[in-house]
């Protein structure tokens, strides 16, 4: 258990969802549509597609067993047959050649929690597998030192790093007990080197009893047991936000943050029993949902001076319950696995998503433009978008 207890603000806020599934359009009269821009992403549908997943799991043998669902035993593969596909606008389709050429010479970081690592492994596949010319282009080194670890496409030169902070600010050992610092962010000097930065945190400020990471909060000089889990996490965002403003040029560093990962583990209602994802084999026909989590990151996102990017994944994952390894995680029957994704899965797509949002910033920087739409929440650009195209 130790997971939601005393935490009542956490309840899902659930809205009618926009068709999440979709077969595709027919329509020969249908207009080309027009190019997505960085607010269109993250509105759109789950379209089933034959010629997915992007890559298979043999193809990547670097890939952890927790995300390999199909050589863990999962019997049906629907889960990765669906590509996300944005409402009245096209997105840039997943080009492993041309992105290894944009990271050729840089250096891009995942920083966060195991939800960073369920990205990170999933690009680093995309990468390796995608639209291979040469053998050549096959060759990667992979590393790991201490919290860091290092995935190089050796022919590239191209550095992509996953660095273990589960809460962004500093988790530090004293006299053997665990502080959790509010206000500090220690280890961010390297993170400065990167041409690339996308950070995440969420999954474990949830975490009650045994599983809990801190012994005690510290803010200033004040030291306390526990707090409101949201709070916490608010105050934590608002440090990472500063730290961001006064210390990322992001002139050279492009900043990305995942949104929130939601999970499928949901209390019962008036006493029913808890809903998981177990035995879910499609996405969701019904609902979407708010997360207080995913509001309290959006306002921060809208109070910074720097341009960062809103990668607003929440929603469209939110209705893929299929997509978590449920009982063919590492955890088994045992402790089967609402929280993470299988691979091949729902990441790429978020992957989609930075992929596209990159080719976008980076074009609009040769052409002079300032992007700066996901400083605000995502989903009020959207709408204004959807509603210029209804009215034009």
């Amino acid at each position: 258990m130790g997971r939601f207890s005393g935490v009542a603000v956490l309840a899902l806020i659930c809205m009618a969802s926009q068709s999440p599934i979709s077969a595709g359009d027919d329509d020969d009269e249908t207009p080309e549509p027009r190019k997505c821009k960085i607010p269109d992403l993250s509105l759109g549908s789950w379209v089933y597609d034959q010629y997915f997943p992007y890559y298979d799991t043999p193809e990547c043998p670097f890939i952890q067993k927790q995300f390999r669902c199909d050589t863990n035993g999962r019997p049906d593969k629907e889960y990765s047959k669906y590509k996300w596909q944005p409402f009245g606008c096209k997105m840039n389709s997943f080009y492993g050649a041309e992105f290894r050429e944009i990271l050729k010479g840089k250096k891009m970081m995942f920083v966060g929690d195991s939800l960073s690592n369920n990205q990170w492994q999933s690009l680093t596949c995309m990468l390796h597998v995608l639209h291979l010319e040469s053998d050549a282009a096959a060759n990667y080194t992979l590393n790991r030192v201490g919290e860091v670890s290092n995935f190089t496409l050796t022919t590239y030169n191209a550095s992509i790093f996953y660095h273990r902070r589960m809460f962004l600010v500093d988790l530090d050992k004293e006299n053997g007990e665990r502080i959790l610092k509010l206000d500090s962010i220690s280890e961010g000097t390297h993170w400065k080197e990167m041409d690339f930065l996308i950070f995440d945190t969420w999954h474990w400020w949830l975490h009650t009893g045994r599983k809990q990471a801190w012994d005690w909060v510290r803010e200033g000089n004040v030291t306390y047991k526990d707090g409101d889990r949201v709070v916490l996490y608010t105050k934590a965002l608002k440090t990472w936000a500063k730290w961001v403003d006064s210390e990322v040029d992001t002139n050279k560093t492009k900043v990305f943050f995942q949104g929130v990962s939601p999970d499928h583990w949901q209390d019962g209602v008036n006493g029913s029993q808890p809903k998981t994802c177990i035995g879910e084999k499609l996405p969701n026909t019904k609902e979407g949902c708010t997360l207080p989590a995913e509001e309290v990151l959006e306002g921060v996102l809208k109070n910074m001076t720097k341009l960062v990017y809103l990668l607003d994944i929440t929603k469209l994952s939110q209705i893929r319950p299929d997509g978590h390894p449920s009982v063919y995680g590492v955890g088994g029957h045992i402790s089967p696995d609402c929280t993470h994704w299988c691979l091949p899965g729902v990441p790429d797509a978020w992957n989609q998503l930075l992929y596209s949002a990159i080719t976008e910033i980076l074009a609009a920087e040769k052409n002079g433009i300032i992007i700066s739409s996901a400083t605000f929440p995502a989903l009020f650009f959207s709408i204004l978008y959807t509603l210029f195209s209804l009215w034009w």
